[in-house]
């Protein structure tokens, strides 16, 4: 694992740093987040609106980073290449956007990987972004902050899960002792950290949080050798249930009321979509959408009857995600079949949005509305 790289770390210009502006952000202060993950890079620029963010310009591109990094333990050349010209993209945005307030993050594929260093050291000198590495603990606290304004006033017990190219974090908060109206905002609050809070607002708990070294690429990269398509998910979803074993909610079988799951990944809101039968992706219909696991499922053999061939011509799975949906479709159902709830809250939010909520909630430019 690459270490970690300091608190910090930002953007810079070829010669000159982007640091942080050194007057107190206002309302009209642009920030930036980007996502380097183990499959994509994605970026969102945004300035503060109320209790949230109106999002300015946007870069997602599939850059597979992680390409044979189970195989080889190093990010390959190919890999590397094709992320910084990605990369360079974002930084002519942050450029023409005059952007100084932001988190620049790289996940799990660099963390593993054991030339990250390098790679890291290279995106710097070719592009003048300085990335930071995050660790797992603060990936799941800020996709947890990320759905916060998903979370139900009835909410007691919340299971937020972030499924990644390269991990999946889960992430159990009790908010039993939290006031109905309070809840979302407290767990805007674990910005902080995960620990108690730092002051006497009434705090979402932490009961337990897990990062899963599976992902919907590293899962299908050790179950590649499976021909059958049936067979290779049957196994994946079994495999990726077992690595829940330590997780403490996975004992407690003891159904809860008021127990609410928020999914967030592409996996999510691509099932979400077949389910709606979009002919196009719209946000504003899957942000927020509640699925039963009955409907999840259906989705799911919809996929299964499809094929490889079938699924690669679907528009709503399309040519990038084919090969990874199944994986991330293992993993959600392996889910379901786990917790005390028979309904998944789905998130078209993740590690972005956690990042602009919490750069944005520690400058104070954020009102206290509801979410």
């Amino acid at each position: 694992m690459a270490p970690k790289r300091p608190d910090g770390a930002g953007a810079l210009e070829h010669s000159k740093a982007l640091s942080p502006a050194p007057v107190k952000p206002g309302s009209s202060t642009l920030y930036a987040a980007l996502d380097l993950g183990t499959n994509s890079c994605r970026m969102l620029i945004a300035q503060p609106k109320g209790s949230g963010f109106h999002v300015v310009d946007s870069f997602s591109k599939s850059v597979q980073l992680g390409a044979g990094l189970e195989k080889t333990g190093r990010l390959s050349r190919g890999s590397m290449t094709r992320t910084i010209q990605a990369l360079r993209i974002c930084q002519q945005k942050l450029r023409k956007h005059k952007v100084k307030r932001m988190r620049l993050v790289a996940t799990e594929a660099c963390r593993r990987a054991l030339n990250a260093s390098e790679f890291i050291k290279r995106v710097h000198r070719e592009t003048g972004l300085r990335l930071d590495i995050i660790e797992t603990e603060e990936e799941a606290r800020l996709a947890a902050i990320s759905c916060a304004p998903l979370v139900s006033r009835k909410t007691e017990n919340l299971l937020v899960v972030d499924i990644g190219g390269g991990s999946t974090e889960l992430v159990w908060i009790d908010m039993s002792g939290v006031p109905k109206k309070q809840r979302a905002q407290s767990v805007m609050r674990l910005q902080s950290g995960f620990g108690a809070g730092t002051d006497n607002l009434p705090a979402a708990r932490v009961i337990d949080w897990i990062s899963v070294p599976l992902g919907v690429a590293t899962l299908r990269d050790q179950f590649n050798d499976v021909e059958d398509d049936a067979a290779r998910f049957a196994l994946m979803s079994w495999f990726f249930e077992e690595n829940l074993a330590d997780f403490s909610p996975y004992h407690d079988t003891k159904a809860r009321e008021r127990f609410q799951i928020v999914g967030t990944s592409g996996t999510v809101t691509t099932v979400a979509a077949s389910h709606l039968n979009l002919r196009r992706y719209d946000r504003t219909k899957v942000d927020g959408l509640s699925m039963s696991s009955a409907q999840i499922d259906k989705v799911i053999q919809s996929y299964l009857d499809m094929g490889p061939t079938g699924r690669r011509a679907d528009p709503r799975i399309g040519q990038d995600r084919q090969a990874l949906i199944m994986s991330g479709a293992a993993i959600l159902q392996a889910l379901m079949r786990c917790w005390p709830t028979d309904r998944l809250s789905v998130a078209d939010r993740g590690l972005r949005e956690g990042l602009l909520y919490a750069q944005m909630s520690a400058d104070g430019v954020l009102s206290d509305g509801a979410l």
